[in-house]
């Protein structure tokens, strides 16, 4: 599951934690943060998540999650009435969610769970992926941004908004799709979670 918060035209902040160069003008800022859970069986450590798990919703809860925000710093340039963005910097705060289990498990629950957690991780660092994609296509849409009568550079860093805000529209899209097909009746993510509370 994936959650977003979109800042633009604010000044990049950068947090601490895994700092990645993307290309030059975007940034990424990955931390990882786990959610403890407990139980002697697999269907134990489902029903943990159910109720422990990161909020998706008001009433729901996930077995994880990937949130993000984008922060933006446009720098123009102005030459007598014309304006010209040089440069509009991205900083994607990427942040995963995942459980963790507190206490040993026998072996066969063990090997299980590694299986299982190595897909919740799949799908939530495609999440993040998707994220990456999007903040270095915004970044590359605003490129050759100018106008000859724009002093103040107002409409200049309306364009680039306005740029940004469609390109953060289809990668939404894309986030999306992705959840439908793996959170489908049968889905990838049916399927992981039947093998890993499934007794053997």
């Amino acid at each position: 599951m994936r959650s977003i918060a979109v800042r633009t035209m604010l000044a990049a902040v950068v947090g601490a934690c895994l700092t990645a160069p993307v290309h030059a003008g975007v940034k990424v800022v990955t931390r990882t943060q786990t959610d403890p859970i407990a139980g002697g069986t697999g269907q134990a450590l489902v029903d943990a998540m159910d109720r422990n798990g990161p909020r998706q919703g008001f009433m729901t809860r996930a077995i994880a999650q990937t949130t993000y925000t984008v922060d933006w710093r446009f720098e123009v340039r102005s030459t007598g009435k014309a304006c010209r963005l040089v440069a509009a910097d991205g900083t994607l705060n990427l942040t995963y969610m995942f459980p963790r289990v507190t206490l040993p498990m026998p072996a066969s629950l063990a090997a299980r769970w590694k299986r299982f957690f190595a897909g919740v991780r799949k799908h939530e660092h495609t999440h993040g992926r998707i994220a990456r994609a999007m903040v270095s296509t915004a970044s590359k849409a605003t490129r050759g941004i100018a106008f000859d009568d724009d002093p103040s550079c107002r409409h200049t860093r309306r364009e680039a908004k306005r740029r940004i805000d469609a390109v953060y529209r289809t990668y939404e899209a894309r986030q999306v799709a992705f959840d439908k097909r793996e959170h489908g009746d049968g889905g990838p993510v049916e399927q992981l979670v039947a093998a890993f509370v499934r007794e053997r």
